[in-house]
């Protein structure tokens, strides 16, 4: 039986100046979702996970824009399958501290292999799949897609993931269009297809480039090129998120404010309440966030079922785990003073 692990508050000096709602940019633009203050409005969709107020790798349930939480931000793909059994192509772990005014974000690959139990998802589904397919069965087995997407990646990260959000791909490129676009200093020039007309080859010249919706899509999108080994997907997308934000807090946002919401409303999933959201606009608007990056470095190889998958760096992986428990203040093994308390802490874990 899993251990709850002990949340120890940490304090430090806070830096201060510059007005981010940090939370409500990254939800929204984490795949072009889009910007808008929640103080203003509140479009999205809300769903709850059915698990109760908290995730059950916590004693007790975070209070939001106190406390530091965690937030699984997928991006989903489902206009091939017209609407039903998307796959989430994107996942994002971000961590908020409103206390260290900190964020930080973890890709996962797409390709990670997990395990799925049949316990969840039935005889049908289970077994080993890559991430991306959690969503998509959990969905088809009635489990919940968002539900099963945020417990797999509590029990490969061994965190508890405390809240969830999806952009769809629909809202892309609507929204970043009426962002005026967005400006990206590419490190390495690729080509990819258009999402609107597959005949057509968007060219991505290293530098700074000014990207309408179309052209942003097809920037974070692309993953089969020779450039993808170079310049991964996962480092565009951050790159693209931090490039958005700067845009969505650029003068003259807040007066499209009312067509953004509406793109909002109809791509974007969560289950942060506008109280909690509004919580955590509050704790993060008169400081300057911090953001930080964590990597699970890896490669894909191909298994004995013939099929690529992501296979992680283990000692990077649990890298990753520890830096992410410290992010929400979780008492590690080596926090404990003696040698009795960290076996104790090791085997209720």
């Amino acid at each position: 039986m899993t251990k709850r692990i002990v949340r120890v508050r940490r304090r430090k000096k806070k830096k201060k100046i510059r007005r981010i709602a940090a939370l409500l940019f990254l939800i929204a633009l984490m795949m072009g979702g889009g910007f808008y203050y929640v103080s203003q409005v509140y479009t999205a969709s809300y769903e709850e996970l059915g698990r109760g107020d908290k995730s059950d790798l916590r004693e007790e349930a975070v209070d939001i824009g106190d406390d530091p939480i965690s937030i699984l931000l997928m991006g989903v793909e489902d206009y091939s399958t017209d609407g039903k059994a998307g796959r989430a192509d994107t996942q994002i772990v971000m961590t908020l501290d409103p206390e260290t005014n900190k964020i930080t974000m973890t890709s996962i690959p797409r390709d990670t292999r997990v395990e799925l139990p049949s316990y969840k998802v039935g005889e049908e589904y289970a077994g080993k799949h890559k991430l991306n397919a959690s969503y998509t069965l959990g969905e088809l087995s009635g489990y919940g897609a968002e539900k099963l997407a945020v417990e797999t990646v509590e029990d490969y990260l061994e965190i508890p993931i405390d809240k969830y959000a999806t952009v769809n791909f629909e809202g892309f490129i609507e929204v970043v269009d009426l962002l005026g676009g967005v400006t990206v200093d590419i490190k390495e020039g690729f080509w990819e297809r258009s999402s609107v007309d597959y005949y057509e080859k968007i060219e991505f010249e290293e530098g700074p480039m000014q990207m309408d919706g179309e052209e942003a899509l097809a920037f974070v999108r692309m993953r089969k090129r020779d450039a993808a080994l170079t310049y991964p997907r996962d480092e565009r997308q951050r790159q693209f998120i931090k490039a958005s934000i700067d845009e969505a807090i650029s003068a003259g946002t807040i007066f499209k404010a009312g067509e953004i919401a509406d793109v909002l409303g109809k791509n974007v999933s969560t289950n942060l309440s506008p109280r909690e959201l509004y919580a955590i606009q509050r704790a993060f608007s008169k400081e300057e966030s911090n953001t930080e990056t964590f990597e699970i470095e890896g490669e894909n190889t191909r298994l004995e079922n013939g099929l690529y998958y992501f296979v992680p760096d283990e000692e990077s992986l649990q890298n990753v785990k520890r830096n992410l428990k410290q992010e929400l203040g979780f008492k590690l093994p080596s926090d404990y003073e003696s040698t009795d308390d960290q076996n104790d802490a090791y085997q209720n874990q």
